[in-house]
């Protein structure tokens, strides 16, 4: 039985979704207008977790995460660096998608961009002005949040006390300070959509909203972000999306802990950012994975190199085992297994990746322990499965070898040098020409290059 935590109802429940087999998921995507970084990578890893493991459970599950492809902070990007909007957003498209990827991150189901879903944003904000929820002031729209009776449910804050520390910006043109923007007017050198207001574009509460709809419907079981999203972009798409379509908008609300640098919640405006392209120069991508995986979705993460050094050392030995015992085949009814059936405990456990670790762990203790004790089929079993299980969390995807070969070794042309050195040396232990053999040995060391040699083979890795 799944159970996840639930922010809106600030306890752990069980998951039931509104159809028996069907999961509705939404994940808010970024706003591209710049590369991507490890908070990204963070968030956007622990919801692929979520999505891998509901579909281990067999269920069938619909997954959208949005770009923002219009937005205050890409036009003003696209000013300074004096490009063409569409060549800015596909350019860091492009740039978190390669970022993903690397990280084993699935993609979505869906993807839409912001600008495809204009004309539906138009129609929710129209029935809002209908309804009596949203009203028009010069060309902007805002929504009326002392008309939605339950805004702050999620973030638990109270009206009055937002009241207390709101104030109209130079520039709007909104009743009460708490209200906040669904269509901006049009300005010059800004791109524009017809509307029923003039020309404008949306703001960013309504794109979700709307686009969530469009794909998945009125009510959706899961809606995920970050937790620095519950305050005021998933508060507001509640309140438009319940006040539009007067049903419950999200069963589920589900958020990510922060990732810190120095004790400090990393952010552009510290200008403390770590990008994930700057970190998978340094680290394998797995190891970057795992480090993320070793804490708890909805625990802050204290980033250091060291951590992920750690994580590194950790998979290094999973990816040994696979190695030096030689994964079988597995029975079809390999999930029923008491490892498997420990996995799946520790996953259902709010997506408990941690303990999910602790089991992998454990497996490869024990496959070691029975290759000792020569019980090459058991241990061999246990292997599969922790290449399977592994898989499952998105690791172990590559095979030993290309691993180790790939440890922090990127330039092509130097692989293929070494593997053509270590291809003459095991010439050379054929020949019985050993005096050769160590003397390419020897060299390879000189450059931080270690063998090692196993009846699988040799395999090679970066001191």
């Amino acid at each position: 039985m799944l159970r996840i935590y639930n922010s809106l109802e600030k306890k752990i429940e069980e998951f039931r979704p509104l159809n028996q087999n069907k999961v509705l998921m939404y994940v808010c995507g970024p706003t591209v207008y710049d590369d991507a970084h490890i908070g990204h990578g963070r968030a956007y890893t622990a919801f692929d977790i979520v999505y891998r493991h509901l579909k281990y459970l067999d269920f069938e599950v619909c997954y959208v995460r949005n770009l923002t492809d219009i937005d205050d902070k890409i036009i003003q990007k696209a000013k300074q660096s004096q490009v063409d909007i569409d060549d800015l957003t596909t350019e860091y498209t492009e740039s978190f998608h390669r970022d993903m990827k690397a990280l084993q991150n699935l993609s979505p189901d869906i993807e839409p961009r912001a600008t495809q879903s204009i004309p539906e944003m138009i129609e929710m904000i129209q029935g809002l002005i209908e309804k009596g929820y949203a009203y028009e002031s010069e060309g902007d729209v805002y929504f009326s949040v002392r008309k939605q009776n339950q805004y702050g449910k999620l973030s638990q804050r109270n009206i009055d006390d937002l009241r207390s520390g709101a104030r109209v910006e130079p520039g709007e043109k909104k009743k009460d300070p708490l209200d906040f923007v669904m269509w901006k007017s049009s300005k010059a050198d800004e791109p524009s959509w017809p509307s029923p207001w003039g020309n404008g574009r949306p703001g960013w509460h309504i794109e979700c909203s709307a686009m969530a709809k469009k794909h998945l419907g009125e009510t959706i079981d899961i809606h995920a972000g970050g937790r620095d999203l519950i305050f005021p972009h998933h508060e507001n798409e509640i309140a438009q999306s319940e006040s539009c379509n007067e049903k419950t908008f999200a069963r589920y609300w589900l958020h990510n802990g922060f990732v810190n640098l120095s004790k400090e919640k990393m952010s552009k405006s510290l200008g403390n950012t770590v990008w994930i392209k700057d970190m998978l120069r340094d680290f394998h991508p797995e190891a970057v994975r795992l480090f993320y995986l070793s804490s708890h979705y909805r625990s802050p993460i204290d980033y250091s190199e060291d951590l992920i050094k750690q994580a590194s050392a950790s998979l290094d030995r999973l990816y040994r085992l696979l190695l030096d015992v030689k994964p079988s085949e597995l029975p079809k009814d390999w999930k029923g297994h008491e490892w498997a059936l420990k996995y799946e405990e520790a996953m259902n456990e709010d997506f408990n990746t941690p303990k999910a670790l602790s089991v992998l762990y454990e497996m490869a203790r024990q496959a070691h322990r029975k290759y000792e004790e020569k019980s090459y089929d058991t241990a061999s079993l246990l292997s599969a499965m922790i290449q399977k299980l592994g898989s499952q969390m998105g690791l172990l995807e590559a095979s030993p070898r290309e691993y180790f070969q790939a440890l922090l070794v990127s330039d092509e042309g130097d692989r293929k040098r070494i593997e053509k050195l270590i291809e003459k040396r095991n010439q050379a232990r054929r020949d019985k020409d050993f005096s050769l053999a160590d003397q390419i040995r020897d060299q390879l060391s000189q450059e931080g290059i270690v063998l090692e040699d196993s009846p699988h083979g040799t395999t090679w890795r970066k001191q």
